[in-house]
């Protein structure tokens, strides 16, 4: 597995990660028809649009299987909403449902945290469904439920909540503790 900055290549690949994670990760928590009719030719516009930035904006890590696949990505920067304490933001961290569960995300985290402290950004938040069962990833590295709200996606009113970091480097010390501890 190797971690790595996204590029422009990585476009299509990005994009059919980011719906296919989507269709597993919120099945049953989104309707289906809507999770049915996410397209990569949808996303990848908005990929393009982020990868071609100026360095700053926001930073994309993928994750590639030994084969050179995109399996995973996570993306990250400057936080969006203008919170009064928190500087910078975890925008997303998806896998692929076959990769899931061996450490990948944790290797993703690590890095764009790290990359997120060394641009000055050494506060974070991480915006996830309430509902979403993968939330106690960001509770077992230490984050704290430190906001609430209401979105409405899909045509459907959820309650998201966000876990916050006011020391990224707690963030990146409990993957490091988490990275050693015994895998089920």
């Amino acid at each position: 597995m190797q971690i790595r900055e996204a590029t422009m290549a990585d476009v299509a690949a990005i994009a059919r990660v980011h719906v296919e994670s989507w269709r597993t990760t919120y099945k049953g928590l989104l309707p289906d028809d809507y999770l049915a009719n996410l397209t990569y030719e949808q996303r990848e516009p908005r990929w393009r649009e982020i990868l071609s930035k100026p360095v700053g904006h926001s930073l994309v890590y993928v994750a590639e299987d030994n084969a050179g696949n995109v399996v995973g990505f996570a993306s990250g920067g400057p936080e969006r909403s203008r919170d009064p304490v928190y500087t910078g933001e975890v925008y997303a961290i998806y896998l692929l449902e076959r990769w899931q569960g061996q450490g990948i995300g944790r290797q993703l985290t690590i890095t764009l945290v790290t990359q997120l402290i060394q641009r000055g950004f050494t506060s974070l938040l991480i915006w996830v469904l309430a509902d979403n069962t993968s939330r106690q990833f960001y509770e077992a590295l230490g984050g704290q439920q430190v906001r609430e709200r209401l979105e409405m996606t899909g045509g459907v009113e959820l309650m998201d909540v966000a876990y916050g970091w006011l020391d990224a480097r707690t963030l990146i010390d409990a993957q490091v503790r988490q990275a050693r501890l015994p895998r089920e």
